[in-house]
């Protein structure tokens, strides 16, 4: 009988560490795709801006010498302008949807609602206010918590911000990639 006390507690224990590495998987499966699909809708919001608009930037306080040191700079890339767009970014998670793979049984978002308006192919889609629900909390979370990143990386353009921010900089998915930080 004791054995069998001891092998029922292991089995358990067992158990508990399975499932703990289970939630913990799906948390970065989240967070991951979070922070994905935030990086997707800021370049497609800055993609949409007129790149003739300026915003003047500087002190607006006359020098001694009667100048003042205001610059105009590209709207879609300004501080501003970023500011304004991680403050309502996250309502676009309303717009995604989740797919899990088969054969590794890890979660990825992806839009069920193109920008245009083209036909997209939802099978094996899970949508529901759950999902959404969960994907705006972690990407109102990663905006937040990231907010100096995300800015320093979109005010000047550069090449895979997905890569360089979600996995190099944040560790949101490096578990996904699987790639060291210096081959990226």
């Amino acid at each position: 009988m004791n054995g069998w006390v001891s092998h029922t507690f292991c089995l358990s224990v067992l158990l508990v560490s399975l499932l703990n590495h289970v939630l913990a998987w799906s948390s970065q499966d989240l967070h991951c795709g979070a922070c994905r699909a935030l990086v997707d809708e800021l370049e497609w919001e800055i993609s949409q801006v007129d790149p003739k608009k300026t915003i003047q930037m500087g002190s607006f306080r006359i020098n001694p010498d009667g100048s003042q040191s205001v610059v105009e700079v590209p709207y879609a890339r300004s501080e501003a302008h970023l500011t304004e767009l991680l403050e309502r970014v996250c309502e676009k998670m309303k717009e995604y949807g989740e797919k899990v793979d088969p054969s590794t049984h890890r979660k990825s978002y992806v839009r069920v609602i193109s920008h245009d308006g083209t036909k997209m192919d939802l099978s094996e889609t899970k949508m529901d206010g759950d999902v959404t629900t969960r994907l705006k909390f972690a990407c109102e979370r990663i905006a937040e918590e990231y907010e100096d990143e995300l800015i320093e990386f979109f005010s000047r353009e550069t090449d895979n911000v997905k890569d360089r921010l979600c996995s190099k900089r944040t560790d949101l998915c490096d578990h996904a990639l699987n790639i060291p930080h210096d081959e990226l």
